[in-house]
């Protein structure tokens, strides 16, 4: 961790971290960084908030952390092969292995449904293995599992990418304007986040892609009707949403920074998630001018809040006396 990224972290008051990249250093070595990040997490009236600290553990090309401590981890075309009892079996030990190295959370697993013609042109999950299976039970059963494995071992899973980028015409990480012209808000595609919901997933991860069919005017992570309505209202999901990166994608970049973080907290979002650490300034400042100057936001900012403050109570890392 560089001195400007745990200046950036103080300076916001930032109250969770996600380690991006890609290391094969090892588990004492990531150790070494979540302890430093521990030490970085604010006050408020005298009570220290425990930080959330995630990173990308899903399997095979999506594994952010290698090396001595954690396990070689297969793809999750492999592990949706395999049973839901072996799968939960082996989440629960990549749990242990991350707590071990510190980290409390991780953006997994998966509840993205590619269906099979689809596989070998799907740029953000078939073509990286990212998926369960090519139907939506099986999917559901095994991100389930997975999510499952994750929370017995104290690791708070985080299912996504709502409502799926299994029918999406681009990677919203590299490509503007991702579209998902299938999608309506009773597709049977949204089993495998009906059933994370079901099974007490902390978290959901909104995607930046537009579905036509859903909202044809914004991007998922600024849209009222894929979050409030079809989320929170339809599918009755009582937790925390946090979007997908909303610094670098290029799915974003028709929005300033500030833009991000007030239209996804107006949308419904919980926590903005950006790789970005120069966005946390603009962001915050952003969200503080919006809150001085709308009542409504406010009790937005405030229900948010409260969910994100729950989760961490729910995880341990924030206790109440």
């Amino acid at each position: 961790m560089t001195t400007s990224e745990s200046r950036a972290i103080t300076a916001g008051r930032v109250g969770s971290v996600f380690l991006k990249g890609h290391t094969s250093a090892g588990a004492a070595s990531v150790r070494t960084v979540t302890a430093r990040v521990r030490t970085l997490a604010s006050a408020v009236r005298g009570v220290s908030l425990g930080m959330f600290i995630s990173t990308d553990q899903e399997g095979g090309q999506v594994q952010a952390l290698n090396g001595p401590g954690f396990s070689a981890i297969p793809s999750a075309v492999t592990q949706g092969t395999w049973s839901t009892s072996v799968l939960q079996a082996n989440a629960a030990t990549w749990a242990r292995q991350l707590r071990g190295a510190g980290v409390n959370m991780n953006l997994a697993p998966v509840a993205d449904t590619v269906p099979p013609d689809q596989v070998t042109v799907n740029a953000p999950i078939g073509k990286l293995d990212r998926e369960y299976g090519t139907n939506p039970s099986t999917v559901a059963s095994h991100s389930t599992a997975f999510l499952r494995g994750m929370k017995q071992s104290g690791v708070v899973p985080t299912i996504k990418h709502f409502p799926g980028l299994g029918r999406a015409n681009g990677n919203t990480d590299f490509t503007a304007g991702v579209k998902d012209t299938v999608t309506t808000t009773n597709d049977s595609f949204l089993q495998p986040f009906r059933a994370g919901i079901q099974a007490g997933t902390p978290f959901v991860m909104v995607s930046s892609a537009i579905y036509t069919r859903i909202d044809p005017r914004n991007q998922a992570a600024f849209s009222t009707a894929v979050i409030r309505t079809l989320l929170r209202g339809t599918l009755g999901f009582k937790g925390a949403v946090i979007s997908d990166d909303l610094g670098n994608a290029t799915a974003v970049a028709d929005r300033t920074p500030g833009q991000r973080a007030v239209d996804f907290i107006t949308a419904s979002g919980d926590v903005v998630l950006t790789v970005k650490p120069s966005d946390i300034s603009p962001m915050t400042s952003a969200v503080l001018s919006r809150m001085s100057s709308s009542s409504a936001f406010r009790s937005d900012v405030s229900a948010s809040v409260h969910r994100v403050l729950t989760a961490k109570h729910n995880a341990g890392v924030l206790t109440c006396s």
